[in-house]
């Protein structure tokens, strides 16, 4: 008799603690907000973004004609990259890749993106503006940019190490690289460890045969920022 009342006793509180973890259960499915913070943290840690220096000061023409410097990029995350409207090969992957970007951040007013052409003789403020027509660029914070060469140049190659350069023997006329970089809110280059722990630097805007390489953990790392 005693053992049975023990058992009895046992389901008892079995009972009662499976009540009251249901009750909080139901709780947390109709808040909203806290079922949709644990679903999005479960397995997830964000990422070390490094700081790897500051963006050197510049000052470029839109595709509207408007004066743009790196003044107008203040408080934004932004990504940046250098192509040209002609490009035949990867320019168009790329900016097919960074439309994502564009989708995702619609409604953010502190994103942008920096395209700085590299055929810049070629590239004029019309011509970008028929080109961003074209690709269906919309943002008001995404601007195509141009300029004196020399300091198109010296932006890329010394300022953000991203080589390019004309080379009458490729196709296009012209070399660069299919990396975007990303830039904070104060104008630091940011970025994340790879799996050795060491820092990507910049993003593959490509990806091998143009999967969007790393598109997805940019836009990870974007709202990582814009959230700081």
């Amino acid at each position: 008799m005693k053992n049975k009342s023990y058992i009895f006793g046992i389901i008892i509180v079995v009972l009662i603690i499976g009540f009251i973890a249901g009750r909080e259960i139901v709780h947390r499915v109709q808040g909203d907000g806290i079922v949709d913070d644990d679903r999005h943290k479960v397995g997830q840690k964000k990422a070390e973004l490094v700081k790897l220096g500051k963006v050197p000061p510049f000052e470029f023409v839109n595709q509207d004609n408007e004066v743009i410097s790196s003044a107008n990029y203040s408080g934004k995350v932004y990504v940046v990259e250098f192509f040209f409207t002609t490009c035949p090969t990867i320019c168009p992957i790329m900016n097919t890749n960074m439309l994502k970007l564009q989708e995702a951040f619609k409604s953010e007013n502190d994103f942008g993106v920096a395209s700085f052409t590299i055929n810049p003789k070629g590239d004029t403020p019309e011509v970008l503006k028929e080109y961003a027509e074209r690709y269906g660029i919309t943002h008001p914070n995404w601007h195509l940019l141009t300029g004196d060469i020399d300091k198109i140049y010296g932006l890329s190659n010394a300022g953000f190490n991203l080589y390019a350069g004309e080379n009458p023997n490729v196709e296009g006329g012209f070399e660069h690289s299919g990396l975007f970089a990303l830039i904070d809110k104060y104008g630091n280059i940011r970025c994340r460890k790879d799996q050795f722990g060491n820092p990507k630097v910049y993003y593959d805007g490509v990806g091998e045969n143009g999967n969007g390489g790393d598109i997805e953990l940019l836009k990870e790392d974007i709202e990582q920022l814009l959230s700081e």
